[in-house]
């Protein structure tokens, strides 16, 4: 039964060489605070278990304090690739175990329901089969059909941030969830920290979980515990405090290449405060006012337009592949957004602002189902989307809903590499003479199969990225044909690639993608020269048709008007000056509608 107790007594409740879960999703309600307290002991030893590592899985790693790793993704979203995380791969420092998201899933639901495995389908295709002895492939005990099982995952201690609790220790989360109910369902003790106490019977916001005192550990009272990551209603991510996080990691490992010394690792955290991030009054209050601006205060602003062309006649790549992928989508449309994905975002939204109204949006990792239109933010794009959502789920019940029936139609996906047989690889690439680690496959290796339509994107086409054969394919549509798709309960459906010189459809029964659209002013001998491997060409290939000036309006003025797209074309150099131009731009905004209510 849980009890109110401070921070600090939370933190000593982790023992170190636990098998530690942590909560929230992305930038969203992370335990930042706790897991501060936690690091401040010198906890080590851990078996870090999450779907996204991220930030969280950072702080963890600088301190040294992770034996073992469980994942399936770890970036640090807009931001790029998680450095920590990189050094800690290629160096081979930790241990690790790379799962596919269903997997992981149900290997949590096995620990919840005391079973020692349970069973998933199979992700056919993806080299992540071949690794690790935490899943095995059997046959059916009913239709011998072939299947996968997972053995359980425990977790001794999860670490979670939530909204409210009430005297008694029931908990309320608000918003998307990620695998929390997985998670809590895996945990032995859980120790959450809120914003808020409130009396009993207070509990229960609209679209709220609320988790009962009987599954809860220990409770402790600590606004502002998920900085600089978001609560909502209280409080908006800080890109700002981010982004000066990335800025520094950068110039530590600058000085690591060039051999200066290194500072001190930061990880004492004072009471009251969190640690390296501390929040002051002045971003108190805009973080406050951001979480609170709804559609209809964007809609009445006229909002700054960064890097888009002004001729209406003329367009750039990233909108080029914006419209080519909106026109993928239809009324009946189901589109998931995946991790890091702006450019798909921007289509999906194209695409329901235009031909496809009735098209269905699930964002934040299947947090928010069914949001509205609403122009593209960093800062805002949370608050606007928590405000809209039907319904507020987690990941893993999207992917029992949607993705396992079959439901979900399209999931845009950008890959490092795509072979010429349309297997990926989001794992590890050669780079500068040595193997680069990539962020992982996520969820990749299930949605291959269980979308409907399986569809890519590249940014920049090039041989080291349109390859004749991955190393290792952590992706693929191996259930490809019509009858293997029917046979599996699952719609027929097509693997497309969408690159900047043009289309590409895989052929089901050659399994080899054909160009079947070639962009305006592009060369089919570019295209050759630019891709490793041998493709198929249609007869006759036609010439991509160019984006309409309204829908060039509607992406520049309406859709994405600080050009959030575009940090997926530019080199990893200029990112985060992009970024800084971004939220120059949405400070003025939130300023702007702050002083106009």
């Amino acid at each position: 039964m849980s009890s109110i107790h401070s921070v600090d007594e939370l933190a000593e409740m982790v023992p170190s060489g636990a098998r530690l879960g942590v909560g929230g999703v992305h930038l969203t309600r992370l335990p930042i605070a706790l897991i501060q307290r936690v690091i401040a002991l010198g906890r080590k030893d851990f078996v870090f278990t999450s779907w996204g590592g991220g930030l969280a899985l950072e702080l963890f790693l600088e301190a040294r304090a992770v034996r073992k790793l469980i994942f399936c993704f770890s970036s640090l979203d807009i931001f790029g690739l998680a450095p920590r995380f990189r050094e800690a791969l290629e160096t081979g420092s930790i241990e690790v175990e790379e799962w596919a998201a269903l997997s992981m899933t149900q290997a949590l639901h096995a620990a919840h329901f005391n079973l020692p495995e349970l069973p998933f389908q199979i992700p056919v295709g993806s080299d992540l089969m071949t690794k690790g002895e935490f899943w095995k492939t059997c046959a059916s005990g009913f239709t011998e059909e072939p299947m996968a099982i997972a053995r359980r995952l425990d977790v001794d201690v999860l670490l979670l941030h939530a909204q409210r609790a009430d005297q008694a220790g029931n908990i309320e989360i608000q918003g998307a969830r990620g695998l929390d109910l997985s998670m809590l369902g895996a945990a032995r003790k859980v120790l959450v920290t809120v914003e808020e106490i409130v009396e009993p019977g207070e509990l229960g916001a609209p679209r709220a979980f609320i988790l009962p005192r009987s599954f809860v550990t220990a409770v402790a009272v600590c606004p502002w515990g998920a900085y600089p990551t978001s609560c909502l209603p209280y409080y908006s991510t800080d890109y700002q405090e981010l982004l000066a996080y990335v800025r520094a990691e950068q110039a530590r490992r600058k000085s690591a290449k060039s051999g200066m010394a290194q500072p001190a690792e930061a990880s004492a955290t004072p009471e009251g405060g969190s640690g390296r991030f501390q929040v002051e009054a002045g971003r108190k209050k805009f973080l406050s006012a951001a979480a609170r601006i709804r559609n209809s205060d964007v809609k009445r602003m006229r909002l700054t337009k960064l890097g888009s062309p002004t001729d209406p006649s003329s367009y750039s790549i990233d909108e080029l592949l914006a419209v080519c992928l909106s026109r993928e989508y239809g009324n009946a449309s189901i589109c998931s957004v995946g991790s890091v994905s702006p450019l798909a975002m921007v289509s999906y939204l194209l695409a329901k602002g235009t031909h496809a109204p009735g098209l269905i949006i699930i964002a934040l990792n299947g947090g928010f189902i069914d949001i509205d239109a609403h122009p593209m933010t960093l800062t805002l794009a949370e608050p606007l989307e928590f405000e809209s959502a039907k319904i507020f789920w987690g990941g893993d019940e999207t992917y029992h809903w949607y993705y396992q029936q079959g439901r979900i139609t399209h999931e845009v996906i950008t890959v490092a590499q795509v072979d010429v047989h349309g297997r990926t690889n989001n794992a590890w690439v050669k780079g500068g003479g040595k193997m680069v680690r990539l962020p992982g496959q996520g969820g990749m290796a299930d949605v291959a199969n269980l979308h409907q339509n399986f569809t890519l994107y590249l940014t920049r086409h090039s041989r080291e990225r349109f390859v004749s054969w991955v190393d290792f394919c952590t992706a693929a549509r191996g259930l490809l044909s019509d009858e293997e798709r029917q046979r599996a309960g699952l719609k027929p459906g097509r693997v497309r690639l969408i690159s900047d010189l043009g289309i590409f459809e895989l052929d089901a029964h050659r399994k080899q993608f054909r160009l079947v659209s070639i962009h305006p002013g592009v060369s089919l001998e570019t295209v050759r020269e630019r891709t490793e491997g041998d493709f198929l060409v249609a007869e006759p290939l036609p010439v991509t048709i160019p984006p309409e000036p309204e829908q060039l309006r509607l992406i520049r003025e309406e859709i994405d008007s600080f050009g959030i797209r575009r940090l997926e074309f530019v080199a990893s150099r200029d990112r985060l000056e992009l970024i800084e131009s971004i939220l120059q731009a949405e400070a003025d905004l939130v300023e702007r509608i702050s002083s106009a209510s």
